[in-house]
This record gives C-alpha cells, structure tokens and sequence, in this order.
C-alpha cells in the first residue's frame, strides 16, 4: 500500500512539473503579458490559415483574418485584414508604427496585401 501511495506521489509531481512547463512556454500566455507590458509580439500558427492572428504593440491589440488563395506557382495567403480590438489604444499611433506592424505581417505572409480596418485605413490612405 506505501509503495502505490508513494507511486501516486511522484507521479502528481511529475504531472505538476508538466503543466508548469508548458504554462511558461504558452504562446498565448507570452501574448498576454506583452499585452499589459506594453510590448510587441506576434502570435499566430502559420500552419494552420483557419486561425487568425494576433499582434500587441504599444498597448494596443491588432487581430489579423487570413485568407487562401492562389499565386502563380502554389496555394498561399493572399489577402490579409487587420482590426485593433480597442481603439481608443490608437492613441499616438502614426503611420510608420503602422508600416512596421505591416512589414511584420509580410515577414510571415510575402504575398499577401493587407488591409486595414476604419480608423486605420483613413490614416494610412
């Protein structure tokens, strides 16, 4: 009885160490704590197009839709549109922070053409 209760034990401890590792390399977890420290960082699974993307900078929280489609050599996301959650955030924002985020985005997706939602797209016209 000693041993499977010592067993159960060192098995919990074990499971603990798991969720804990994986709890410090969370993507979403980074996401958030840049986020409220008001740093920048890019969260998306280039795998997968299905799921949208998410960039924090300046305190602002930017959401990018991916959409499939064709170039002249493979199947490849093509058109990219990007909103910010909260605009009241875009306070102080001025083109060339947009123009980084948009390189940013081009770094993952070269071929596709992004657009902005209002107030961003009026800004950047």
């Amino acid at each position: 009885m000693g041993l499977v209760i010592r067993f159960v034990i060192i098995a919990f401890i074990i499971y603990l160490f798991y969720r804990g590792i994986r709890y410090l390399f969370d993507p979403k977890r980074k996401l958030d704590d840049a986020y409220e420290e008001e740093r920048y960082y890019f969260y998306d699974d280039v795998r997968n197009v299905r799921k949208n993307f998410f960039i924090t900078y300046k305190g602002a929280m930017f959401e990018g839709e991916k959409y499939l489609g064709t170039t002249e050599t493979s199947f490849d996301v093509v058109s990219i549109f990007v909103w910010v959650k909260n605009e009241a955030k875009l306070q102080g924002f001025t083109k060339d922070d947009f123009y980084f985020l948009q390189s940013e985005i081009l770094s993952n997706y070269p071929t596709a053409k992004i657009s902005w939602k209002n107030p961003i797209e009026k800004l950047m016209n």
